[in-house]
C-alpha cells in the first residue's frame, strides 16, 4: 500500500490510503539558493566539537610538539603518528617530505612553528575534497544516498533535510530502503520531526518509490529529493544490482537525474572506507561523500589517504562531516577547520 507522508496543515489530511496525484512537471527557472552562512558562535561551537571528535587523533599527533628540538626523531615520529591515524603510508611520507623542506627552506626553528607549517601543508593537501554543495544547478536536486549498514545513513539524511530547509529549500525524502525492516519508519520520523514529505510505499519495490518521489518532487516545485536507498556491503553483489536499477529508474523519471549520488562513510572504519568508496564510485560514480562518527576515533586521518587517492581510490568530495547525533552536529567539510582539528591547532 502506497502511504504519503507530510506536514500537518490547517487543511485536511492528505489520504493514506492512495498515492497522491502527480501532474505532468513544469519548466521552473532555477536560481542558486544561498549557501548558508553560520555566525561565528556557532562555528567556534562546531570547533569545539569536531576537535573533541578528533581528540585522540589530535593527542596523537599534536602530543609530539611538546619538545623543544627540530630533528629527525621528530619527523620520524610524525610519520609513525599519520599512519597511525590511517592517513596510509604514502600520503604520509609525501607530507612529512615536503614538511622537511618547508623547514629548511623557511629555516623554522621551534616546533610550534614547524606544527603550524604541518596545518598548512594538511591543508593544502585535503583541499581538492573540499566543495560546497550546490542547491540551484537542478530544480529540484535529486539525490541518491547510498551506504553500509551502520555508517549512519538514514540518520544523515534527516540531518541534511534540517540543514537545507535552514537554507530556504523545500525538501522532499523518498524510503527506498525496503530492505531492512525499520528503516522507512525511521525515516518518517525524521520527517515528521523536520516537518518535512515523507514518500514511502510499504512492501514495494524501493526503485518505484524512487520514480514517485522524483515525480512527485517536480510537481510540488521541491529544491532537493533525498531518496534513501538500502544499505549493503559491496561484496553483495545482488543489491548492488538494486542499485544500479534505482539510478536508471530515477533517469527515467528525470533525464538528467541523479544530479548527487551520495555515499555515507563511517569514519571509524578507517582504510576500509577507502574500499568501500571504490567499489560504490565504480557501481554509481559517485558525486560526494558524507563522513559520520569521527568523535572520538583514532582514524580521523583517512581523509588524508583519500586525497592521496590511496588504494586507486578517487578523491571523492567531502561534502559534509558529522561527530555527533545532534541536528547541528553535520557540517560542511572545510579543509583548514580538519587539519587544525586533526593536530590541535586554535
Amino acid at each position: 500500500m502506497f502511504r504519503f507522508f507530510r506536514k500537518k496543515t490547517p487543511s485536511a489530511p492528505p489520504s493514506q490510503d492512495q498515492a497522491p496525484l502527480v501532474e505532468a512537471p513544469e519548466e521552473v527557472a532555477t536560481e542558486p539558493l544561498p549557501a548558508p552562512q553560520p555566525d561565528p558562535p556557532a562555528r567556534q561551537s562546531w570547533m569545539t566539537r569536531l576537535r573533541a571528535g578528533l581528540s585522540r587523533t589530535g593527542r596523537g599527533i599534536g602530543g609530539l610538539f611538546g619538545g623543544s628540538q627540530v630533528d629527525e626523531s621528530l619527523y620520524e615520529e610524525l610519520e609513525s603518528a599519520l599512519i597511525m591515524a590511517d592517513a596510509g603510508v604514502q600520503a604520509s611520507t609525501q607530507i612529512i617530505e615536503q614538511l622537511r623542506r618547508r623547514v629548511r627552506k623557511e629555516r623554522l626553528q621551534s616546533p610550534q612553528e614547524v606544527r603550524l607549517a604541518l596545518c598548512d601543508l594538511l591543508t593544502q593537501h585535503l583541499e581538492p575534497l573540499e566543495k560546497s554543495f550546490d542547491l540551484g544547478h537542478a530544480k529540484p536536486v535529486v539525490t541518491m544516498i547510498a551506504g553500509v549498514n551502520g555508517a549512519g545513513k538514514t540518520t544523515s539524511i534527516g540531518k541534511l533535510a534540517h540543514a537545507m530547509q535552514d537554507r530556504g529549500a523545500k525538501v522532499l525524502l523518498a524510503a527506498a530502503d525496503t530492505f531492512r525492516a525499520a528503516a522507512r519508519e525511521q525515516l518518517i520520523q525524521w520527517g515528521q520531526r523536520n516537518n518535512v514529505s515523507v514518500i514511502a510505499q510499504e512492501g514495494s519495490d524501493p526503485a518505484a518509490v524512487a520514480f514517485d518521489a522524483v515525480s512527485a518532487g517536480h510537481a510540488r516545485g521541491m529544491d532537493i529529493v533525498m531518496v534513501d536507498t538500502a544499505g549493503r556491503l559491496p561484496t553483495q553483489l545482488h543489491l548492488m544490482q538494486e542499485l544500479k536499477k534505482i539510478r536508471r529508474v530515477i533517469n527515467k523519471a528525470d533525464a538528467s537525474a541523479p544530479h548527487e549520488v551520495l555515499l555515507v562513510v563511517d569514519g571509524n572504519t578507517g582504510q576500509n572506507a577507502l574500499a568501500q568508496i571504490k567499489a560504490f564510485d565504480e557501481a554509481l560514480e559517485l558525486t560526494g561523500l558524507i563522513v559520520t562518527k569521527l568523535d572520538g576515533t583514532a582514524k580521523g586521518g583517512v581523509l588524508v589517504a583519500l586525497a592521496s587517492q590511496a588504494q586507486g581510490c578517487r578523491a571523492v568530495p567531502v561534502y559534509w562531516i558529522g561527530v555527533g547525533e545532534q541536528m547541528e552536529d553535520l557540517q560542511p567539510f572545510v579543509a583548514r577547520e580538519f587539519a587544525q582539528a586533526l593536530l590541535g591547532v586554535d
